[in-house]
Parts: C-alpha cells; structure tokens; sequence
C-alpha cells in the first residue's frame, strides 16, 4: 500500500472515476475546472487555501491516470483552465479596438493559454516518474519549478502567473524572495500545498514550513528603514483612457494634463520637503508628442520643475531619415532637466510580440498597437547616472516581470518602472502586475518607483512595502521620499542559479528516497 495518504474516498473518486473509462472527457472538465480555480489564489483575490484543494488534485489525477498520455492530457487542460482564467483580462485590451478585433475576443486568450498550459504536463509526468510517498511529492514541485522557469525563458518569455506571486499580499509571506526568488516561493508553495496528502506529519510539516518562513519574514522586516535620500518622488498618474490615448484632437489636453498634475505634485513636495530635490515620473508613452527630438515640447514638459529637479517620462523615441520620416522607434523614457534639456535615453529592450513588434514578419495580420513600424529593442539594461541622485535603471512596461534579469551589472541605486495599464482597464491584471513588481523590489533588495497609466502607480521601499500609491482609475499624483537600497540579496548576487540549485536538490532528493525505499522492500 502507497505512503501517500489517500484523499477521502468520495472526493478521490470523483477525480478518479473517469481517468480509464471512455469518458475520459469529464476528467479533463474536471482537471479544467480545478486549474481555473487555482487563479482565484493569484493577485488580486489571494484566496491561497483553494490550492490546497486544486494542487492536490491535478496531482492525484495525474499520477493515478492509467498512462502517461492520459497524465500529460490531464496536465495540459489543468494548465489550460488556470491560464485562461489567470489571464482573461488581456480581453480588455481587444476591446479597445472592438470594431476591428471582435472576432479576436472568444479566441485570444484560450489561444494564448493552451502553449502555456503545455507547460503542466511537466510536473504531472515528472511526478509519475519518482515513487509514491514523498518523493513524489518533491519531484512534483521540481517540475512545477522548472516548468515556470522554462516558461520565462523560451519564445522570447512570459513568466506571468507564478505560483510565488499569491503571497504578494503582505510584506512579511514574500521577504524569502531575497534568498530564493519568486521562482524559491513557487517551490515552496508546491511542495506546502501537497504536504497533507502525507497525513497528519504532512500537514506538521506544512506548519512548520511557514513558521520558517513567518520567521524569515520578520528577520527581515526587523531592522529599522535607513533614512530616505534627500529627494521627492512625484509620480504623474494621468489616467488616461486607451482608446482616447492617439487621437489628433487628445493629444494637446492630454500633455495639458501631465503637465498641470506635475505641477500640482512639484508644489506639494515643496510644501512638504522644501530642502529636498524633485524627481518627477510620468508612464510609459505618456507624451503624445516625441519628447527627445520636439524640443519645444520638452521644455513645456519641464515647466512645472523646479532648480535641479528632474523629470522621467515615457515617450516614443525617433530615428529620422533624409524625407523627415522616422526610420526607427523606440519605446522609451527619457531624462529632462529643468531646462527641458534631455540627459539621456533608456529604451526598451524587451518588446511584446503583437503589441510592439510582428513575430514572423508579419505573416499574422493581427496588430493590437496603432501604428505601421514595429519598435525597435534597446541595448538592454544599464545604471543611468543621474546629476546628484543616486542612479537608476528604467524597466518599461513588462519588463519588470522578469525575475533576475532587471538589473545591469553595474547595481543601481533604485529602480523606475514606467507602464501603460489602461489596455487591461479596471481588471486583475494591473494588480499582478504591480505583485511582479513587488517581488522585484524584495529580490534586489532595490527601492522601486512605479508610474502606470491608470494605476496602480507606487513607491515601494527596498523590502517591497509601499510607501505611498494611487489606486486603479484615479487621476493625481503619488508623493513619497525616495527609499535607500539595502545591501545586494543573495538572489541579487546569484540569480536564477538559486531557484534551479533547489530544483536540483528536490530531484536529488526524489531519486535518493525511491532508491531507500526500493532498499527497503527487497529486505
């Protein structure tokens, strides 16, 4: 008789009534229900206890199918479900172009689920592969690992609903991610989640695991928060609908209104912290008008600052040619001082396929960004010197989702995340967004200032706490004292080595307890 304690027998036959019949297709219902309902442990609901329930099953179906085909379909349509409902609100963003991508509307998201469910057949084989008991158990969270850290990776990358990210919450469940990374807490979260199938020592063991983490939380949260540096962060949230963002007749009063919320924010940091220096943020293509090649624009920009205060804002940035048509874009943040004089450049280097760039050459005729030239990728991250500020480096929209890949070799003094939300609207999507981010600040052990569109905009320090934000819709300014960086993490120093060392471990560790226990019954 297997080691792993069974599930109570009315739930366990319902999962596993189906997996050998011919109707093997209400097991795959199931298995699609048990993934959609998973999301409801991501941001921003947290309800993380539903994976004690829907972890556990994807596991038990996929071990008990009666192949390993039936397994990898049981894993596919689970990863489907949770992908689908993790990601429904990229709909909005087809909407703001509904009269001509309607038809898009049923398909987009499925279409983009499926490749990334294909991914769970990766820990719903690899549990097949170790004995039963709690070998299993860990071979099932090394894939579940390494399958998220293949999905950041491979097709240009999309690391979007990651397991770690359903501790995001609250400051102390994440603090581990300054050792093992968001892909360490996806590990954790796994391997938690399928502890009570082992009884009661599981479900010990699960206690006792997040007491260790409790614990690790409040080492880290103890100590008290340095002195902020001498400067005041404005950010600018303009929020600004999608689909009036383009349109010739909005641009002027859309400036207008950076413009006059800046100023609003200038005087308020006067007011507040008269002896400090400004340092005034807008979002992700913000301006209307080219700001690093229309120099009048630039320097109404720059009005509203005072002496040696700076602005950050997003803005496309153009390559022209000998016709004075642009060759070139690039989709940027650009640096003014107070005299609308640009300092320097930061592009962006990860580009989103369809959005900003047309994979294949445009042999797909689907464009959701205006505009016929696709953007052309930087030159990748690097610290900006800034004139009496410590320096930054500038990730733009998504790129701050990737965990391990946001800061240059050179470490900078903070970081600055300019995005444009409104595609996704009032949805869950800017508040994952904004958890990604979270966790990045807690990796690097970096303060992180973050500009959106339409929210969420905030100031979060080097342990991923929030100083001071601005919710979803609203139109105003964020002002907080800028937060001193901590010393380097040790995911800061090793990166991704980390995570994929505890991978390895787990898949050591599986190997060596089949071979015990194989030991153990020939005796």
């Amino acid at each position: 008789m297997s080691r792993l304690q069974r599930l109570p027998a009315a739930g366990r036959t319902r999962l596993t009534r189906h997996l050998a019949g011919p109707g093997f297709w209400r097991a795959l219902a199931m298995a699609f229900a048990l993934g959609a309902a998973s999301a409801l442990a991501l941001p921003p609901v947290h309800l993380v206890p539903v994976l004690l329930l829907t972890l556990p099953g994807l596991f038990v179906m996929a071990t008990e199918a009666p192949g390993w085909r039936r397994a990898a379909w049981i894993g596919l349509v689970w990863g489907w479900g949770f992908h689908v409902a993790g990601l429904h609100w990229l709909t909005n963003a087809i909407l703001t172009e509904a009269d001509r991508y309607w038809w898009l509307v049923p398909i987009a998201v499925p279409a983009l689920a499926l490749p990334l469910g294909a991914f769970t057949i990766l820990p719903a084989l690899g549990a097949r592969l170790a004995r039963p008991g709690w070998p299993r158990l860990l071979a099932f969270a090394a894939a579940w690992t390494a399958a998220e850290m293949l999905r950041g990776v491979l097709f240009t990358g999309f690391p979007w609903n990651l397991l770690g990210t359903v501790w995001t919450f609250a400051a102390l469940p994440i603090q581990a991610a300054a050792w093992i990374g968001v892909h360490g807490l996806s590990l954790a979260t796994a391997l938690l989640c399928l502890l009570p199938l082992l009884g009661r020592r599981g479900w010990l063991a699960g206690a006792a695991m997040l007491a260790g983490f409790g614990a690790i939380g409040l080492i880290r949260l103890w100590p008290a928060e340095p002195e902020p540096h001498p400067v005041t962060v404005v950010l600018v949230q303009g929020n600004v609908a999608q689909d009036l963002k383009w349109q010739a007749e909005t641009r002027w009063p859309i400036f207008r209104r950076y413009i006059e919320l800046t100023r609003e924010g200038v005087e308020l940091a006067q007011r507040e912290a008269p002896e400090t220096r400004v340092l005034a943020i807008w979002p992700e293509t913000a301006s209307p008008f080219l700001l690093a090649t229309d120099r009048e624009a630039a320097r109404l920009a720059a009005q509203p600052l005072p002496p040696e205060a700076l602005l950050l804002a997003g803005t496309v940035r153009a390559e022209f040619g000998p016709e004075g048509r642009p060759t070139r874009l690039w989709n940027s943040l650009v640096v003014l001082d107070q005299a609308g004089q640009v300092l320097d450049a930061v592009d962006k280097t990860h580009l989103v396929p369809f959005g900003e760039y047309m994979p294949l050459r445009g042999l797909l005729p689907v464009r959701i960004v205006h505009g016929a030239m696709d953007f052309s990728s930087g030159g990748g991250l690097r610290a900006v010197a800034l004139p009496g500020l410590p320096s930054f480096t500038g990730l733009v929209c998504y790129e701050v989702i990737f965990p391990g890949a946001v800061t240059p070799a050179q470490r900078p003094g903070f970081l600055v995340n300019i995005t444009n939300d409104a595609w996704f609207g009032v949805s869950a999507g800017p508040w994952q967004h904004l958890a990604a981010a979270r966790l990045r600040a807690v990796e690097e052990a970096l303060p992180l200032l973050r500009a959106a569109q339409t929210g969420v905009s905030a100031v979060l320090d080097a342990r991923g706490r929030t100083v001071a934000s601005m919710g979803l819709a609203q139109t105003g300014v964020v002002v907080a004292p800028l937060p001193r960086a901590l010393a380097a993490t040790p995911f800061a120093q090793w990166g991704l080595i980390i995570p994929m060392a505890l991978v390895g471990v787990f898949c050591i560790l599986a190997g060596f307890g089949a071979m015990n226990e194989s030991r153990l019954t020939r005796r």
